[in-house]
């Protein structure tokens, strides 16, 4: 059952890497030495094969100009209430910058959310994106706490997620509640089972603090910083830690800072039911006829009735699984991410009236995390973790079901499936931090926040929030009228030119600028 956390901050190029193969066919733990972690000096080598909890999969290949990732492992405190004591290794990766010694500004850190997407595969997967900025910039990213390689949290084994994944997330009766709180205490159970150490020590505090150790190992004044998603809350985290060593942020598909769990949950049904409407809109307004339906209400009457139907009877999946309503819900919303995708979701939708749910479970698997081997990344025992380990409210099924027609009004397909995930951090072993996170960051110079209008999974209005949040004269709106989530991804070359103006020559846009 994916958290709904998970949805809302799931970073679309994390899962993008996954999509793509697929389509195709704890470190440290000893006391510190009495040395100044601030001091450490990284051992840059060049870059392993991602291991199983970073996703798998080959070492990452050179750049286009040739030059080799390079990754390292940075010492932390595994509690920063006793510096004194353990340490973990914090797995980084980076592009040497490409551009002229003298041109140089230093590290310019990305966070591509999750949480619990590894910055380890991600950055390379798509660093050609960021050709411009390496221009002044190394790049580097990470596996924050909890994830990959850095302090790896696990829970269940691959065969038992398989099982996991298959249950019915949107029950219809007491039998089938029972069912999933069990298997939700289940899940929970084996993660404080297994990382019983790690899970008080990875909320999103501990990972700003790990970021402001990183800006000075790798030797910058300030911390230059590049958030997606999630990465965009672990920003306004930092920036409200410590905001007089913000250089140049961009937050890029924001998550509103001032909701609950269940705000945050509610706003993204109504996000996704928005790309669902303007995926049936798209599919409909094309040249040749819409192979799912004749017009937009139909296209999303046909995906209802076969949820139904599914709810019922499976249909075949990827052997020996079969494609359930909750795997192939879970497919649509990973299709709804990126427009790029969208022809997979049509594709799989056809497929599936006539029986075949290979490509709704592909999709599905992505989202979470399943490699084409079967294995899984630890992005939802991470993403879980990190979640409840920042969220004071614990729900109970009798507060969902009370919750379910509001749910359902936002979003009649996506509804259910929201509101019961969040039962994900009911029984969790460690206390939730706070409603929402603090982000207020006066003193720190200017932000740039990015919202897009068709944002499924971190809605538009959350960047207006964020920017009011982060306090007057700090955060700096621009608004993207697009779809999918995020925008300097995107292409769009009003976004890109703002963003590389801002990062590499500090020229900040004005405020309310828009790109369509």
């Amino acid at each position: 059952m994916p958290n709904p956390s998970r949805l809302r901050a799931a970073a679309l190029t994390a899962t993008a890497v996954t999509l793509s193969a697929l389509l195709a066919g704890c470190g440290g733990g000893s006391p510190k030495d009495d040395e100044n972690l601030s001091e450490q000096r990284l051992s840059w080598k060049d870059c392993p094969a991602p291991s199983e909890a970073e996703g798998g999969g080959a070492a990452p290949s050179p750049l286009p100009d040739g030059d080799e990732w390079q990754c390292a492992t940075m010492k932390a405190p595994l509690d920063y209430d006793d510096p004194e004591g353990d340490t973990i290794g914090l797995a980084l990766i980076r592009a040497e910058s490409s551009g002229a010694a003298d041109a140089q500004i230093g590290s310019l850190i990305f966070n591509f959310g999750g949480p619990g997407g590894s910055g380890v595969t991600t950055l390379p997967a798509f660093g050609q994106d960021y050709a411009k900025l390496r221009t002044r910039y190394d790049l580097v990213s990470f596996d924050p706490r909890g994830v990959g390689r850095s302090a790896t949290v696990e829970c269940l084994d691959d065969k038992r997620l398989d099982t996991y994944f298959q249950q019915d997330a949107t029950p219809d009766d007491a039998a089938e509640r029972t069912e999933l709180v069990d298997n939700t205490e289940k899940f929970n159970a084996a993660c404080e089972k297994n990382s019983k150490k790690v899970l008080p020590h990875v909320p999103t505090t501990d990972a700003a603090r790990d970021m402001d150790l990183m800006r000075q190992v790798l030797g910058d004044d300030k911390l230059y910083y590049f958030g997606i998603s999630y990465g965009t809350e672990l920003g306004g985290v930092y920036a409200h830690l410590f905001p007089k060593k913000v250089g140049r942020a961009v937050f890029d598909a924001v998550v509103d800072p001032t909701q609950t769990p269940e705000q945050g949950s509610l706003g993204q049904a109504e996000g996704f039911q928005l790309a669902l409407d303007n995926f049936a809109e798209d599919c409909v307004s094309q040249v040749e006829d819409c192979p799912i339906g004749d017009t937009a209400d139909d296209v999303k009457s046909r995906i209802a009735r076969l949820l139904k139907d599914l709810d019922r009877k499976p249909i075949p999946g990827i052997f020996p699984r079969e494609l359930t309503e909750t795997a192939a819900t879970g497919g649509i919303a990973q299709a709804l991410y990126s427009k790029d995708f969208w022809e997979y979701l049509t594709e799989g939708l056809e497929q599936a009236y006539d029986g075949d749910g290979r490509v709704l479970m592909v999709l599905s698997d992505a989202l979470n995390g399943r490699n084409e081997n079967g294995q899984y990344s630890n992005i939802t025992a991470a993403n879980v973790a990190i979640n409840c380990a920042d969220d004071k409210p614990r729900y109970d099924t009798a507060y969902v079901e009370s919750k379910l027609p509001e749910f359902r009004k936002a979003s009649p397909l996506f509804g259910d499936f929201l509101a019961w995930s969040m039962l994900s951090c009911t029984d969790w072993a460690v206390a939730g931090a706070a409603d929402h996170p603090d982000v207020s960051a006066p003193g720190a110079p200017p932000i740039l926040v990015i919202g897009n209008t068709g944002d499924p999974a971190t809605p538009y209005e959350g960047a207006g929030r964020m920017a009011e949040a982060l306090g007057k004269g700090v955060g700096v709106e621009l608004t993207y009228k697009g779809q999918g989530h995020g925008a300097y991804d995107s292409k769009n070359k009003c976004v890109r030119n703002a963003v590389d103006g801002y990062l590499l020559d500090g020229k900040v846009p004005a405020a309310g600028t828009v790109c369509s």
